[in-house]
This record gives structure tokens, sequence and C-alpha cells, in this order.
């Protein structure tokens, strides 16, 4: 088992200067720290310093073809990282910021070209979680920060996760409690005429649309799926979270719809009789189906989507610490408001 790295931990609403300035130094000094934001907990290096960036490639196992977001802790801060700002870019930023919301703009000459796969734009926000606002502006940088664990797995939305996943990888890391919204943010291009959500998120398009209704941009979501070859190269992406299998369990993960109920059941009940008892236990994550699982568990999903969101990856490393071997999920419903739920799952799943 790897040696966990130091853990601090902060008031959530209210964090110690002292122990967030440690936090900064250790940054400005090259070292990584994860962090607590909204979304999910980052791990965090200076995004000016390459070496520093690279090193997070190298703790979580990251390719190369994956850019990194960078955070900052305002607007007039995210502006110095590009070198065009549209219109648009003022109303995301004004709707949004502080929170779940990334934006690709074209990037600044001085960004090290590691942060962002080599790309000429630069994925830019504003966290919302008290505790990541107070390491910016400690810091005195934007630090560049995935998601804190190694490279495919769920994401944390804990420090407890954080240290099962990557252990003394990172420097140290600051617990501020659970993520408030669960899942990792909503990724918008705006780097052409129109605004294109790569990754869907808690900000719903529909959301973005409004926030952009009059401005003439026009928005639309585009799917990508990255499947790398057998050296682990692929093209370099826009945005991070489009590798094909993402966001995973080690458990295998079944999706299915509600009116397929029937079809799971029967399929779980010949997984469930051919199981080594020993290594086939089964998770079933369920909203409004109910299945049999007599030798399981059953994890009843909230039916609202942001209470979905803040308890899905939770869910995910309990089924791992439990050492299922299935993870059974009904999906949620195919409208808006959930994409990027679905979108998690369908990565996670394959």
């Amino acid at each position: 088992m790897m040696a966990g790295a130091p853990v601090l931990r902060l008031d959530p609403d209210n964090p110690d200067p002292v122990v967030v300035e440690h936090a900064a130094a250790l940054l400005r000094r090259g070292g990584l720290v994860a962090f607590p934001t909204e979304t999910v907990y980052g791990l965090g290096a200076n995004a000016l310093d390459p070496i520093a960036v690279a090193a997070i490639y190298t703790a979580k196992g990251r390719p190369a073809w994956n850019p990194v977001i960078a955070h900052v802790p305002d607007a007039a801060a995210a502006r110095l990282l590009t070198r065009q700002w549209p219109p648009a870019a003022d109303c995301l930023a004004a709707a949004f910021w502080p929170g779940p919301l990334t934006v690709v703009l074209p990037k600044a000459a001085h960004l090290p070209d590691v942060a962002t796969a080599g790309l000429d734009a630069v994925a830019v926000r504003v966290p919302a979680h008290p505790v990541a606002l107070a390491l910016l502006r400690a810091v005195g940088v934007p630090i560049a920060a995935p998601s804190a664990n190694r490279f495919t797995q769920v994401s944390p939305t804990t420090a407890q996760h954080v240290q099962a996943s990557l252990g003394d990888r990172v420097g140290l890391i600051l617990d501020g409690g659970p993520s408030r919204v669960g899942i990792e943010s909503t990724v918008v291009d705006l780097t052409g005429p129109d605004a294109v959500i790569l990754r869907p998120g808690m900000i719903s398009a529909a959301d973005i649309a409004l926030a952009l209704r009059g401005s003439g941009v026009a928005v639309r979501s585009v799917t990508t799926t990255v499947r790398h070859d057998a050296a682990g190269d692929a093209p370099a992406q826009r945005s991070p979270g489009m590798a094909d299998r993402h966001y995973a369990p080690r458990a295998d993960v079944w999706l299915f719809d509600p009116e397929q109920q029937p079809e799971i059941a029967a399929a779980l009940t010949v997984a469930l009789a051919a199981r080594n008892p020993a290594t086939g236990r089964v998770t079933a994550l369920l909203r409004t189906t109910t299945l049999s699982l007599p030798d399981g568990t059953i994890v009843r999903m909230p039916d609202e989507p942001a209470a979905y969101a803040r308890e899905l990856y939770a869910a995910l490393h309990a089924a791992d610490a439990a050492d299922a071997s299935l993870i059974v999920i009904e999906r949620p419903p195919d409208d808006d408001r959930w994409a990027g739920l679905r979108d998690r799952l369908a990565r996670a799943s394959r």
C-alpha cells in the first residue's frame, strides 16, 4: 500500500491563512498540492512552471494529449492567460464565475505548452470553493489542476479519495470537506464563432444559451470520444475528460434504462449464480428501479440531478472499497439537466 501524503484539514468556509500559505509556498517551490474545489478535488501545480506541470502528468499517469485546466481567482486573472477575450467570455464569466464552468480560449504566449497539450488554446476557470480561492490568492500564480486521481479512475470528492488514489505522489493534501457539486466542470470552447460545449456538466446547455442570449453567439454541443493506441498515444484534445474510458471504478459497470429492468434482472441472476463468492460482489445504483439483489449492496440514488451529482463519485468509490466486481447503474433521464451525469456514466462503463 502506498504511504499517504500529509493531510491538513481546513474549515471549508473559513480556511486558516497559515495553512493556506504553507500550501502556496509548496506550489511556488514547484511542488504538487491536492486541494478541494466545488466540483472535485484537484491536483495542483504552478501553471507557469513546465517542470511542475509535467509532474502532474507523471503523478497521475496522464497522457500528454490531455490538457489541464488553469485555475485563477477571478476573470481579470483569466484574461492574462489568453490573447483574445471575446464578449461571450464576459457573459459567461459574469453568469457562472466563480463556479463549475471552464472556458477554452486562445492562449497567451507565456503559458507552457505542457499545460495545453501543445495546443494554441487554454482551458481556464474560477472555482467556487473558498479553500481553492484562498489558495489561488495566496500563491499569486495560476494553478494547473486536473482531478487528483490516477488517470481514468473515479475523480475524488474527498481528501480520503485523493490519498487512496495518489498516496505520496502528491506533496500535500488540503482537506476542505466533500465537494459540493461532485462532478467536473462544464467546458465551453470560445475559440470559434460558436460556443461549443466540449464536456457537459451541471451547468447545462440551456444555462449557457440563456447567459449568451442576445449576444449573437450560437450554442452547440459535441460528443468526442478519444481512443488511444496501445502506446497510449492520441491526438491532442481541446478539453480534458474526453478519453473513451474515464471516471471509471475498478469494477465492471453495466448501465440500463428503467424499461430494461427485466433484462438486467435476468442477467444479474446469471452473473450472481456464476460468480466467485470471494470476488463477485455486486453494487447497484438505482433511482426508480427495484431489483432483487440478495447478496450485494443497493444504493438508492437521488431523483434530482444536483443531489445525484453530489453522491455519484462517493458511491463509486464505496463500491471500489467494498471490492465490488460489478456495478449496475440505472441511467438517469435523457435530458439536458442530466447530460453531464450521463456522460460520466457512459465513459465509466466502457
